[in-house]
């Protein structure tokens, strides 16, 4: 691993880090991650482990319902979202992500049996460019939650999924207690947390508010 590789996974937990403590900082980061993101993206899929999504396909074995549109936040170059499209054959997915370079990836790699019900947009997960409720299931991989949003997205008894593809050494990682935490704080319940390989994965549902 190259010095830049290091000081670039040691940037990308230390914004992690100060994100979930304090999502309005995220402004002072928003430019130069979308920047980052934008230059990796031609040779991003060079950089994905093939067995990284494994916890998060154990995970999704264990959702009890079958939802009729999930999101695939921070979607990258749309490899979770296929996933899902394939899994759920019957349900529109959508991909966001806010690297314009990432969701043109995405996009070229649409095939044409997918292109139906399966869409790319560009847009920040802290403010995403969606209606309250519309997702019955929203899945993130290596990403930072926003868990206010996730929480006014996903509709009553939908379900959330985050993975991390590496477990504690994914550069963008937050430990399985905090998610819980701050999932719980918002009402969420049914957590069940996975492991394959090196990468980890929680699930939890969202409580119907009466």
């Amino acid at each position: 691993m190259s010095l830049g590789d290091t000081l670039g996974r040691r940037f990308a937990r230390l914004v992690t880090n100060v994100i979930v403590r304090r999502p309005a900082l995220w402004r002072l980061f928003r430019r130069g991650i979308r920047f980052q993101f934008d230059r990796l993206a031609p040779a991003w899929d060079t950089y994905l482990n093939p067995a990284g999504l494994a916890a998060w396909e154990e995970a999704l074995s264990a959702i009890d319902s079958r939802p009729s549109r999930a999101l695939d936040i921070g979607t990258g170059t749309g490899r979770g979202a296929f996933a899902l499209a394939r899994r759920f054959p019957d349900a529109e997915i959508v991909g966001v992500d806010l690297s314009k370079g990432m969701l043109e990836e995405a996009r070229g790699k649409t095939t044409d049996d997918l292109a139906s019900r399966v869409r790319f947009e560009e847009g920040d997960a802290e403010r995403l460019p969606f209606a309250d409720e519309s997702f019955d299931l929203v899945t993130l991989a290596n990403m930072i939650p926003f868990f206010d949003e996730l929480d006014r997205v996903l509709a009553p008894d939908g379900w959330v999924l985050i993975t991390f593809s590496a477990g504690p050494e994914t550069p963008i990682y937050v430990p399985p207690e905090r998610l819980r935490a701050e999932l719980g704080r918002r009402g969420f319940e049914n957590f069940a947390e996975f492991a394959a390989g090196n990468a980890t994965a929680l699930v939890a549902r969202k409580q119907e508010r009466g």
